[in-house]
């Protein structure tokens, strides 16, 4: 399954400072449909994201009902991403 979205990049800093994109409502449910057959414990979800011309791969990590999509910095940095960007993303799921 291949998902399309936007969304502003934020800033967490907690124990682990990471930069990440929430999922739009209406995508985090297609994904919880799925979450059962692909997570592969705690709720996380691998994919493979795509941003502009960069495919990486990470899992998402649950959050307030919805997920995050972790934006590593060797993603982020080379691509001059920022706190308060608004990203055109797609994911495969699995």
């Amino acid at each position: 399954m291949i998902l399309k979205f936007e969304g502003q990049v934020i800033y967490w800093r907690g124990p682990s400072p990471f930069h990440f994109v929430a999922m739009p409502e209406a995508v985090a449910k297609k994904i919880k449909a799925e979450a059962a057959r692909l997570s592969y414990g705690w709720g996380v979800i691998p994919v493979t994201a795509t941003i502009g011309n960069v495919e990486f791969t990470t899992s998402l990590f649950p959050k307030a009902g919805g997920y995050l999509l972790p934006i590593k910095n060797a993603v982020r940095l080379p691509a001059g991403i920022e706190v308060g960007d608004n990203l055109k993303i797609s994911l495969s799921l699995g």
